[in-house]
């Protein structure tokens, strides 16, 4: 608060997510009377707010959600980023399955409506709201996510130019499909605001990889160094990185040493196709890649998953640089690359870390 000049502040009575994995969930009552009450009698008074931003110590996940998967899993964080989109006749409810997860998941989320939009985030424009966090591991790395965004936005403000390369790393075991088609869009051409969407089935990986290419294609014309790496190996040993895509853990060819051994920047983002990326932000050992790593090793920003999202949860790569390398806030690049809220998304980061020069470029 005191380095951004914050001035707006709430204090919240919940246990503490920070001690323990079984305390990062709330159960849904809980966190109506504890979080979601007091935040929208808050809200309520102060109507020029867009961005909310929770400290470590808040539960990132939700139980017992009404219409969520799993009976009932959902982002505590996905959750308030749609607050009042209830409300709105124009917000799109999506209703989600998809057998290969099995019978219980099933739920709805919202169509985010800021997805690929090229105008600027308000809350009074668009409803909603962009929600990040501040964590990590540790205090230390939770601190220093802002410390990086500040440091980013004096490099340039000084005009010193990052050199370092976004590693865009693809997996060649899933193919390249519908590369004209990225990034796509979930809703049809006949599309009217306020209707209902259905997906009953996941997306195909290989429409991840093309995205992955369209983000190269415009990264390199616009001469920000960038490496697109279509092999099966899965990248490591890299430093200075100015931002990250991969697959994690689900890349056949994954290694853990390797992705231990990537190093950022100040100012780079990151987003890891893996399902439960953000499954907790405590240390631990089994299960698949987590961010939390990734902000042990430098990342400023990065986006990850409570639970199973599909991949259309998974934020879309060229929108994502697309709009940070034009110089919005790491908060808008993130909500305007990721099709669906009130769903399974967690950003960790300085919402209004700004790390490229203002652009109107496409």
């Amino acid at each position: 608060m005191k380095r951004r000049g914050v001035t707006n502040s709430i204090s919240i009575n919940c246990p503490d997510g920070a001690v323990s994995q079984y305390r990062e969930t709330i159960a849904y009552p809980d966190y109506v009377t504890a979080i979601e009450t007091p935040l929208l009698a808050y809200l309520n008074t102060h109507s020029n707010i867009d961005f909310i931003v929770f400290t470590k110590g808040v539960p990132m996940r939700i139980s017992n959600v009404p219409n969520k998967p799993y009976e009932g899993d959902c982002s505590l964080d996905s959750r308030v980023a749609t607050l009042g989109y209830e409300k709105n006749a124009a917000s799109s409810v999506v209703n989600v399955s998809d057998p290969n997860y099995g019978s219980t998941y099933v739920g709805t989320a919202w169509v985010n409506k800021f997805f690929n939009s090229e105008t600027r985030f308000s809350h009074k424009a668009f409803g909603g709201y962009m929600v990040t966090r501040l964590d990590g591991y540790t205090l230390a790395d939770a601190i220093a996510v802002t410390t990086r965004s500040l440091a980013a936005e004096n490099n340039l403000k000084n005009g010193v130019k990052n050199e370092g390369q976004i590693l865009l790393d693809a997996c060649s075991d899933f193919d390249f499909l519908n590369k004209a088609a990225q990034p796509y869009t979930l809703l049809p051409a006949n599309y009217k605001p306020g209707q209902s969407l259905t997906i009953v089935k996941e997306s195909a990986y290989g429409e991840y990889n093309s995205d992955m290419g369209v983000a190269y294609n415009y990264l390199k014309s616009k001469n920000i160094p960038v490496l697109y790496d279509t092999t099966a190996d899965f990248i490591g040993h890299k430093n200075n990185l100015a931002g990250y895509v991969s697959w994690g853990s689900n890349d056949g060819h994954y290694s853990a040493a390797n992705y231990n051994s990537l190093y950022f920047s100040p100012g780079a983002i990151a987003e890891t196709a893996v399902s439960t990326s953000a499954r907790t932000l405590l240390p631990t050992t089994g299960g698949q890649s987590l961010i939390e790593d990734l902000v042990a090793q430098g990342v400023t920003g990065v986006k990850g998953y409570t639970d199973e999202p599909l991949l259309q949860g998974i934020a879309s790569p060229s929108i994502l640089f697309n709009r940070y390398t034009r110089g919005w806030t790491l908060a808008e690049s993130f909500y305007a690359a990721s099709r669906l809220e009130g769903w399974m998304g967690i950003v960790i980061g300085d919402p209004i870390c700004t790390a490229y020069a203002s652009s109107s470029n496409k």
